[in-house]
């Protein structure tokens, strides 16, 4: 199992030994990070971002996903959004709550990207749990910035519904005051919402009247209505729907028990990258 290293700044993170690095953000010397870098890349490697939920495991994702990345040769990044800093992060990072985590992503991303040869541009974004709700709600502000995202156990979601003000759905807010919505862009994104089959648990699950009427009072259901609005809304703008569901068969609400019992890990890749690569037969 891998065992993160720390830095300071460095010039470059190159290919070679198979290494998992904890680093502290330049630009931000209150921001940390996890980056690996597989043995092998291409010369444009594929940038794959992991988003931890609640529980802050950015370690576990690091850890778990690390294999995955050397099989496709992507770069991994798994940012730490603590409690401290970024209590709402899940939510981007209104104003009053702590600070932006849409803003620090980019930050990450961008100095990955000075150091590697993976383009910062467009990536790949997963994110897990409290970590879905980020990705989903990260790609509808940010879709220039997406390649494609997978975003698996969301407890609940932002609608794409102008009438309604962020984080419900994406009226502008002034609570994220550069933060415009722009359906047309958000959804040409693909977006893959997965849900495990056993994932009934109720901690850290909000429940209100409004959000059981509006999503539904289940993880699954919630997945279902928003993939749903989705579809409708690209309908509407007479775009091609870009969003699936998939539901995982036997996981549950943990990252690990689902990556390790659940095949989430494969069908996270898969869905953003494609089937894995082939090796060539030199018989």
């Amino acid at each position: 199992m891998l065992a993160p290293t720390t830095e300071q700044a460095k010039p470059t993170l190159r290919p070679g030994r198979k290494r998992l690095v904890r680093r502290v953000l330049q630009a931000d010397p209150g921001q940390e990070y996890l980056v690996y870098v597989p043995a092998t890349i291409s010369e444009k490697p594929p940038l794959f971002v992991s988003v931890h939920g609640m529980s802050r495991n950015a370690d576990q994702h690091a850890r778990l996903l690390a294999g995955y990345c050397d099989i496709y040769g992507a770069i991994l990044v798994a940012p730490i959004f603590t409690a401290e800093e970024h209590p709402d992060f899940q939510r981007l990072g209104r104003v009053g709550r702590g600070k932006r985590a849409d803003i620090a992503l980019n930050l990450i991303v961008a100095e990955v990207s000075a150091m590697t040869p993976a383009s910062g541009e467009r990536f790949y974004l997963f994110g897990f749990s409290g970590g879905a709700q980020f990705a989903h709600r990260y790609l509808m502000a940010n879709p220039h910035r997406v390649a494609a995202a997978v975003v698996a156990g969301a407890g609940w979601y932002t609608f794409p519904d102008a009438t309604r003000r962020f984080p419900f759905g994406t009226r502008i807010s002034n609570k994220l005051p550069d933060v415009r919505f722009d359906a047309e862009e958000f959804l040409s994104v693909p977006v893959t919402v997965m849900v495990g089959t056993k994932d009934s648990t109720k901690s850290g699950f909000r429940r209100s009247a409004r959000l059981d009427g509006d999503q539904g009072v289940t993880r699954i259901a919630r997945a279902r209505n928003w993939v749903s609005a989705m579809k409708a809304s690209a309908e509407a703008h007479h775009l091609e729907s870009r969003v699936s569901f998939q539901k995982i068969s036997n996981g549950t609400h943990s990252f690990k028990q689902s990556i390790l019992a659940a095949g989430l890990g494969e069908k996270v890749f898969c869905a953003l990258f494609g089937p894995p690569p082939v090796a060539p037969n030199h018989e």
